[in-house]
């Protein structure tokens, strides 16, 4: 389709653009208000007032749909996150950052729920955006010698920490949500990922691993199939028991 007469180069898309934003808003507010059952596509396109099948045009249906939902929300607990590429203290840095996400999840309930109900949706761009920001605290956790396991294994641990909090927390009843259960769970997140002290201060080499491979990107003296070879080698002694 040609563009309207008259019309400026971009104007349609940006046009689209708001529209699209109009829909996810107006469906973000039916979800918070009513409930996931009420974001239907005939009640979404009356909230944003727009004729039904424009949902489909844009989104394909509504699946579609709550999946640019789920995405505005990750995308919105993105642009909240605190960067500190050089952070004084790593380990209050990963608290301040496990803190942040639990505090998202439990002002934004409904949208929450959603943006985890699929795990397809952990794929999104902006959740991925996301991880990248943890996987660099968690990396330089590991190079100053503070990681007690590998960096996916504590990737895993703080993400499903973090996500078990918010739901067990929304799953009870108000006067059962004792705020000693979201601290509980921060710590023993700590305990399970961190020392209380530099590894490479203990003996044995496990610790000593973890810190060589997290600068071992840094490093170019090895070629490549060194540098995998390596990578196997500390792999090893990360897990060794």
């Amino acid at each position: 389709m040609s563009p309207r007469k008259g019309a400026e180069p971009g104007t349609e898309a940006t046009g689209q653009e708001q529209t699209r934003r109009r829909v996810i808003e107006a469906a973000i507010e039916l979800l918070t208000r009513e409930g996931r059952d009420a974001v239907t596509t005939r009640a979404v396109a009356l909230a944003a007032g727009l004729q039904a099948p424009a949902i489909y045009r844009l989104f394909g249906d509504k699946d579609g749909l709550l999946d640019a939902v789920a995405e505005h929300g990750f995308a919105t607990f993105l642009a909240g996150k605190k960067i500190d590429p050089d952070p004084e203290d790593p380990i209050e840095d990963l608290k301040a950052g496990w803190d942040l996400a639990v505090e998202f999840g439990l002002a934004n309930p409904a949208l929450y729920v959603l943006m985890y109900a699929e795990p397809t949706r952990t794929a999104s761009p902006a959740f991925t955006a996301g991880m990248e920001i943890l996987m660099g605290r968690i990396r330089r956790l590991a190079a100053a010698g503070w990681l007690r396991v590998n960096e996916d294994l504590a990737a895993a641990i703080i993400h499903a920490t973090a996500r078990g909090a918010v739901l067990t927390w929304l799953s009870l009843p108000e006067e059962r949500r004792d705020p000693a259960l979201l601290t509980t769970l921060r710590e023993a997140m700590l305990t399970a990922v961190t020392n209380h002290r530099p590894a490479t201060q203990e003996a044995g080499p496990a610790g000593a691993a973890r810190a060589l491979r997290a600068a071992l990107p840094e490093q170019t003296t090895l070629s490549d199939g060194e540098q995998r070879l390596l990578e196997e080698w500390l792999e090893r002694l990360t897990t060794e028991r």
